[in-house]
């Protein structure tokens, strides 16, 4: 199995022809930052600025709207009504929060992501000698925190293939996904028997159980080329090409239902039931 991939890129195009880099020239996993960008200049790619008259405008409106919206939680000033510099909150309500919850990610999920706070694009592919491919590329969330790294770069989160089962693609809520590794767990799932549209349901609900607002999508193919998608918080669309079509088609997928579990169910509700494969 091989991965390359490029965490915080910049000033370089082609991010996900850079992590192609890395994966057939070095033997390492990832890179990140301005490393990443003097790989990339050192394999042949060009540097260029990546601003548009569009993100310009997209970024001081931002800041005229006092930084909304902001991924910052727990800090003073108030997140939600000024631009910082902040300062974390008392330690007391901090660790409440690591302890108890979920509600500040909660309160981001239920306004975002959409369809213009994120672009991630995620891709599965398999060849006629039946090689499977993964791969995704994304900005990451519109305004986020300088520094985070999203679900695109990391194996398993937005993206991840094993000739021996199948392949699967996400998007939505990268930080979530990074919780969850739900294209790992997609593979897995069909690994043990699952189908894909019980192994995407399954992923989906696994996430949905701890952050019920989660707004996010994945489809999923195993070796055989069948597939299916999942999705929570929106009506998901995914398309498809095989040897017998000539043009992709558009698959619509409808949001599940969140399982109705209680604490003394949980376990229950969250195993999958497949039959054994042989």
């Amino acid at each position: 199995m091989h991965v390359g991939s490029v965490c915080n890129l910049q000033h370089v195009k082609d991010a996900i022809s850079t992590a192609r880099l890395v994966m057939d020239h070095s033997t390492h996993t990832t890179l990140s930052g301005l490393q990443a960008t003097a790989f990339a200049q050192e394999m042949g790619m060009m540097l260029t600025n990546l601003s548009t008259p569009a993100s310009s405008s997209a970024f001081y409106s931002w800041k005229e709207a006092r930084c909304q919206p902001n991924f910052r939680c727990h800090v003073s000033p108030k997140a939600a009504e000024s631009c910082g510099p902040y300062k974390p909150n008392g330690a007391n309500q901090l660790y409440a929060h690591s302890a108890n919850g979920h509600e500040g990610h909660s309160s981001v999920s239920s306004t975002w992501p959409s369809r213009q706070d994120h672009d991630t694009i995620a891709m599965v592919a398999i060849d006629a000698k039946g090689n499977i491919a993964a791969g995704a590329s994304s900005n990451g969330a519109s305004h986020k925190v300088p520094g985070r790294i999203g679900d695109a770069c990391v194996a398993g989160g937005a993206a991840y293939a094993d000739n021996d089962v199948g392949g699967c693609g996400s998007t939505g809520d990268g930080d979530l996904h990074l919780r969850f590794q739900p294209c790992y767990q997609v593979v897995e799932s069909m690994r043990q028997g699952a189908t894909p549209k019980q192994a995407a349901e399954d992923a989906i609900q696994r996430i949905v159980k701890h952050y019920p607002l989660y707004v996010g999508a994945l489809f999923a193919v195993n070796k055989d080329g069948n597939h299916a998608g999942a999705c929570h918080g929106w009506t998901f669309q995914y398309a498809f090409q095989d040897n017998t079509l000539t043009a992709p088609q558009v698959v619509t997928v409808q949001p599940v239902k969140r399982q109705d579990c209680t604490s003394q169910h949980d376990r229950q509700c969250t195993k999958l039931k497949v039959k054994p494969t042989v």
